[in-house]
């Protein structure tokens, strides 16, 4: 309350009609500041190394560290607990969207109402089934740990441009309180090292949603005419988009959505069961493996 070396942050509220509104608040600009918390006098350094972030490293441009006299570390720990609760109370409601960032998940733009599931038509059943196959994953496990499973689903959806595919998988995520993390396996900076990361670091109860997967890789046998688009467009590889999704090293606990506009350019290695369990084809579904929990 007492800095004098202050900066300006804008902050963002979104309405229930979509409308955007903006405040302002002071906060302490970079440099050294003070505050009280539970009597204790806390210093605050913020230092910036870079205007901008080191995205390939995952570098931060800002760090901050507090330092505070005496023995007593359970504050700090009091203090990043307040400052998650808060955050979470910003999020309750709402669906946050995740992009990769470097190394890590950053959140893009606003978090969003949760999308009624009742909103996406499809075919009779075909939700429910759906929903219930997800939360049967959630809830088994055990299933997987005692057989030596390793604990992961695939979703492919496949249907025309606008069939609701996107949607659907905001609203199932709104409904299972779970956030999603959007993927663009096109990006030119994506390696198979970074993508194997960022699916292993992926945030907790969150969709991994990988768009478009035709537009990254076609199928082996069209590759024979273009060989180039095998190859992908950045340095990502088949056979490294192959492991990350079901490989000796990949993530555990993860729920993957796929869509694709041609589930005839996939590759039959890319949509087999145990990368793909679950493929909806114009909204029909299939169950490829593991239906029976």
């Amino acid at each position: 309350m007492r800095a004098q070396h202050l900066s300006v942050r804008t902050k963002f509220e979104q309405s229930d009609a979509g409308r955007i509104y903006t405040k302002f608040d002071f906060m302490p600009s970079p440099g050294n500041h003070f505050f009280k918390h539970k009597n204790t006098w806390i210093k605050v350094e913020r230092n910036r190394e870079k205007t901008m972030g080191d995205f390939t490293t995952g570098t931060p441009f800002e760090t901050v560290s507090l330092t505070a006299i005496g023995q007593n570390r359970d504050l700090f720990f009091n203090i990043l607990e307040e400052a998650r609760a808060i955050a979470l109370q910003e999020q309750e409601g709402k669906t946050v969207m995740y992009t990769p960032m470097g190394s890590e998940w950053r959140q893009f733009g606003y978090p969003k109402k949760k999308r009624p599931l009742s909103s996406v038509v499809l075919d009779a059943g075909i939700s429910e089934q759906i929903m219930t196959d997800v939360k049967e994953f959630i809830g088994n496990v055990k299933w997987y740990t005692d057989r030596g499973i390793p604990y992961r689903r695939g979703y492919l959806l496949h249907g025309p441009p606008g069939c609701g595919k996107s949607s659907y998988i905001v609203a199932l995520a709104g409904e299972l309180d779970y956030h999603i993390c959007v993927m663009n396996l096109s990006e030119r900076s994506l390696t198979d090292d970074r993508l194997n990361h960022l699916l292993t670091v992926a945030p907790e109860q969150s969709i991994i949603l990988l768009e478009d997967i035709d537009a990254a890789f076609v199928s082996r046998d069209l590759a024979v005419e273009n060989p180039a688009a095998y190859q992908g467009f950045g340095r990502l590889t088949f056979s490294g988009l192959l492991n990350a999704l079901d490989g000796v090293a990949s993530a555990e606990g993860r729920i993957v959505f796929m869509t694709t506009n041609y589930l005839e350019r996939l590759d039959s290695a890319l949509i087999r069961p145990g990368r793909v369990d679950v493929l909806l084809s114009y909204f029909v579904i299939s169950y490829q493996h593991g239906k029976n929990l």
